[in-house]
This record gives C-alpha cells, sequence and structure tokens, in this order.
C-alpha cells in the first residue's frame, strides 16, 4: 500500500523543470572531460603535493552529488500541477500570512529553492521550520514555529493557493 506523502512532493512550473533538465544534462555530458582533467593533473607528479589534482577531484564529487540530486528531484517532481486549492497550506501553495504582532501581511510560495529562480516570488521550503509549521494548516489558523535562533514565532494563515506561476 502506497501513500503520496505531499511534504517530500516538488512542484515545478514546466521552466523551472526545462532549466533543471538542461542543467542535469551539461553535467552527465561534462562528465569525459573532467574525467580528463583529473587524468591530467594525475601525470603533473605526487598526488600528496597535487593541489591541481585534489581540486578536479573535489569537483568531481560536487558534480556527481549534483547529478543524484538532479535526478532523484526530477523523477519525483510534479509538473506544471498546482495541488488542490481547498485553503490548507502545504508544497506548491502560494501562502499569504501575518505575524503576531504585525499587522503586514508577507506572501511566499512553500516549495523547492530550485523553484526560487523561477517564481517570481520568495520561497520557503516544506523543511524550513516555517513551512513545516505551516504545512496543514488552514487559513485562519494560527500556528507556532521556533526559528534558528531559538526564539518562538506566531503567524497566521490569511489565504492558500495554488502557486500557478
Amino acid at each position: 500500500m502506497s501513500t503520496t506523502d505531499d511534504a517530500a512532493v516538488t512542484y515545478l512550473t514546466q521552466e523551472a523543470y526545462d532549466r533543471l533538465s538542461r542543467e542535469l544534462q551539461e553535467l552527465i555530458d561534462n562528465r569525459t572531460a573532467m574525467a580528463q582533467e583529473i587524468s591530467d593533473r594525475r601525470e603533473e607528479g605526487d598526488l600528496k603535493e597535487n593541489g591541481g589534482y585534489h581540486a578536479a577531484r573535489e569537483e568531481q564529487g560536487k558534480q556527481e552529488g549534483r547529478i543524484v540530486q538532479l535526478q532523484t528531484l526530477l523523477r519525483t517532481a510534479k509538473v506544471g500541477e498546482a495541488p488542490v486549492s481547498d485553503g490548507v497550506a502545504g508544497p506548491g501553495m502560494l501562502v499569504t500570512v501575518r505575524f503576531d504582532g504585525d499587522d503586514d501581511e508577507e506572501s511566499f510560495l512553500i516549495g523547492s529553492r530550485e523553484e526560487a529562480e523561477t517564481a517570481g516570488v520568495e520561497v520557503y521550503s516544506s523543511a524550513s521550520p516555517l513551512g513545516k509549521a505551516l504545512t496543514g494548516s488552514r487559513e485562519g489558523q494560527t500556528v507556532e514555529y521556533e526559528t534558528p535562533n531559538g526564539r518562538t514565532m506566531k503567524v497566521t494563515l490569511v489565504n492558500a493557493k495554488p502557486f500557478t506561476g
């Protein structure tokens, strides 16, 4: 029996999905060049004192990590599908909130930082303290969360609607 965990779902616009797909393909295409760079640096001599070799190996590790991250993200992403509009905060929802003691409202997307480049609005991860606290809350509900510096904050969900990009 399988269930969908909406907190683990990443909603991406088609534009973000295409951009991330291009980045993944470029990284995969660069594997041969990176292997050649490491080989060339290895030929320069003693590996203990070869900074170029170690830098190339470190860069290769970063690229391989990013490839795995992108493959996982793109495999599990929901593209162009907004969550159902039911006034409940969660991934893929554009939320408007009011912080306790503040009359101003703030709007942001609960989503992936990968979406931040193309969203055109501020993005908070559903794994962030604020994102976790809001996820599952309904319009009008006030929730508490702990900030990274240890303060407890209260925030009221004013509105939650699907982000349409």
